[in-house]
């Protein structure tokens, strides 16, 4: 069990599955109370049974990141529970296997991707960050993609949001350096999930694009492990950073 996280709690959203799942053990595995939050109660109250199960502590905290006043009170069950909140990774977010233009983008399903990409991240933020400032610190991670750093074609709305959240951390960032609140995003590539295989059908690939240098796509616990990481004091001089876990396909 790593040191520098007993005592400590985590909050994960997007938990109930893929890689807030994986990061959500990863954290509990290194010996922090973790708070699962996820909109759907049977995903997330089994990632808390498989937590438990490992001889870790957790809680379910069921949340749509989307709204205020769930959000507040997300971070409040998390401390009322554990008595602080050290290190949050506002995970929840994805782009519901759409593709169109942007001229055939929606507005409702621009407004919906935003809203649940780049404004859920803004509100954990809002209601995390005092908490933290409560405690003289903390740490964050939200979850961006290779998208906030590239562009992709027919996927404008959740580039755009993803672009946003990066652009949002590094804001917070620079606020927050001096108070000990350290602000980070990670930007996955192709990750073996629900979602990636969903999206490989519909767009008509197998596996991982010809372009990975790495010939394969990721692993959940792959990026659990690169946040816990971002999360931990061998990461304190970290903040601002966009880290890619991508198997190198951003440099290309």
């Amino acid at each position: 069990m790593a040191a520098g996280f007993e005592g400590k709690v985590a909050l994960v959203t997007g938990a109930g599955q893929n890689i807030g799942r994986a990061t959500a053990l990863k954290f509990a595995a290194e010996g922090a109370k973790v708070a699962v939050v996820d909109i759907v109660p049977e995903t997330g109250n089994e990632t808390v049974r498989m937590i438990k199960s490992q001889g870790g502590e957790a809680i379910f905290v069921p949340t749509d990141v989307t709204q205020a006043r769930q959000v507040e009170a997300m971070v409040a069950a998390t401390v009322s529970a554990f008595g602080r909140l050290d290190c949050a990774f506002n995970n929840a977010g994805g782009a519901g296997q759409y593709y169109a233009s942007v001229v055939d983008c929606t507005e409702e399903k621009w407004a919906w991707t935003i809203a649940f990409n780049l404004t859920s991240v803004w509100l954990c933020m809002k209601y995390e960050i005092p908490q933290m400032l409560k405690q003289g610190g903390g740490a964050i991670v939200n979850a961006g993609s290779l998208v906030s750093l590239t562009a992709t074609p027919l996927l404008g709305a959740y580039a755009a949001s993803k672009g946003g959240i990066l652009q949002l951390s590094r804001v917070a960032a620079l606020e927050y350096a001096k108070s000990g609140i350290r602000v980070n995003v990670t930007c996955p590539g192709a990750i073996r999930t629900h979602k990636h295989e969903e999206s490989m059908r519909i767009l008509g690939a197998t596996n991982a694009p010809p372009s990975m240098p790495m010939g394969r796509p990721g692993e959940p616990r792959e990026v659990g492990d690169t946040v816990v990481w971002l999360c931990s004091d061998a990461a304190s001089f970290v903040t601002g950073a966009a880290i890619t876990v991508d198997g190198g396909a951003y440099a290309q």
